[in-house]
């Protein structure tokens, strides 16, 4: 671990990061992250992964190759470990961390949230004045709001000098409409300064459809701003793809309103 630590780069050391805070990103996503070309990530990646910083896994899959899923590897945790003054883990905890991740039924659910974030900032880095100023994993959102609710993340947009802070909601169109709706009630629950707009980032415009068609019928709790839009939808999550609950047509990101009384970024 000694020997390595002056033989990271500024990147690696962001890519030790981004796999500690949001536990694994494809090799696609983490080229968009860190990276200009696909073909510069993978080698790169590649040497990490020979020097134990990083490791990866992938399932089955015909036709066709799965792209890799990246996560710490023993001498990158370790190496995190000791900067935070954290006892420093044990390779084999490392691999079974690894082995937990790749078999967790909530895997599809967590590369969609993080290729949500991804998309944004990916965006960013192709369009000057806009910026995802900040994006926080599941973990750190329940920590800002107690046991009201449970984000799958939460991000700051920042377009043209405006900010919107907003709360995420991945759906893979797994659970029914009614339960849903149902999350909807501790979102209206949380103080002025977490009233962000909840984000419900859905896997088809059919699945939008039938979740606008529910809340239409069931409501939406008071002090409450709901946006949806569809994974499919060519723009990405900045583009004007954005329908608003009880208003018509479609937005971009940095103008889904504010909820309240505006509840402003509060970094």
């Amino acid at each position: 671990m000694a020997r390595e630590l002056g033989r990271l780069t500024p990147r690696d050391r962001l890519l030790l990061d981004l796999l500690d805070q949001h536990q694994t990103l494809t090799t696609e996503q983490l080229a968009t992250l860190a990276f200009g070309t696909l073909g510069r990530a993978r080698n790169r990646l590649n040497l990490l992964l020979d020097r134990d910083i990083l490791d990866r896994f992938r399932h089955y899959q015909r036709p066709g190759s799965q792209s890799w899923r990246w996560c710490l590897g023993p001498i990158g945790a370790a190496i995190l470990a000791a900067g935070r003054g954290d006892p420093l883990p044990r390779p084999a905890a490392v691999r079974d961390t690894t082995a937990r991740l790749a078999t967790s039924p909530t895997l599809s659910h967590l590369l969609a949230t993080n290729g949500f974030f991804v998309a944004l900032t990916g965006h960013a880095r192709t369009h000057d004045g806009t910026d995802l100023a900040r994006w926080w994993n599941e973990t750190q959102c329940r920590e800002a709001t107690g046991n009201l609710v449970r984000p799958d993340g939460h991000g700051v947009w920042v377009a043209g000098g405006r900010a919107v802070p907003f709360w995420l909601e991945t759906d893979l169109g797994t659970e029914t409409l009614a339960r849903v709706a149902g999350k909807l009630t501790g979102y209206a629950a949380l103080p002025p300064r977490r009233a962000y707009p909840v984000l419900f980032w859905l896997p088809t415009t059919a699945r939008e459809t039938n979740v606008h068609a529910h809340l239409t019928r069931a409501g939406v709790p008071a002090g409450a701003t709901v946006a949806t839009a569809a994974a499919s939808a060519p723009d990405g999550p900045a583009g004007p793809v954005w329908r608003v609950v009880g208003q018509p047509g479609r937005v971009t990101l940095a103008d889904v309103p504010a909820t309240g009384d505006g509840a402003p970024w509060d970094g």
